[in-house]
């Protein structure tokens, strides 16, 4: 699902008073809002979806694949998202439906 689908179904749950340009406002206003709190060490918490952290991974060792030479990644922090109970039992609903 690209942003482009995600504007449109936004639209479509809203209904006929709402353009997709001003849901693409809104979806753009979410995700900035998002990107901002992450990028200043905040955690969102969104109910019944999931929660968005930031966490420092610590130094470690690593190998080159191409040399097997011994390599040093250095600390740093990344985003992690850890989906709710409630997303996870969506999801694993996907296991029992055959294709």
């Amino acid at each position: 699902m690209t942003k482009a689908d995600l504007v449109e179904q936004v639209a479509e749950a809203i209904g006929p008073g709402i353009t997709k340009k001003d849901c693409a406002l809104v979806v753009d206003g979410f995700l900035n809002a998002v990107k901002l709190a992450l990028s200043e060490g905040e955690n969102i918490e969104i109910r019944g979806f999931g929660t968005f952290k930031v966490r420092k991974r610590k130094t470690r060792m690593a190998r080159n694949p191409r040399t097997g030479e011994a390599v040093e990644v250095p600390a740093r922090t990344v985003p992690v998202f850890k989906p709710s109970k409630h997303l996870r039992a969506r999801v694993e609903q996907l296991d029992q439906v055959s294709f």
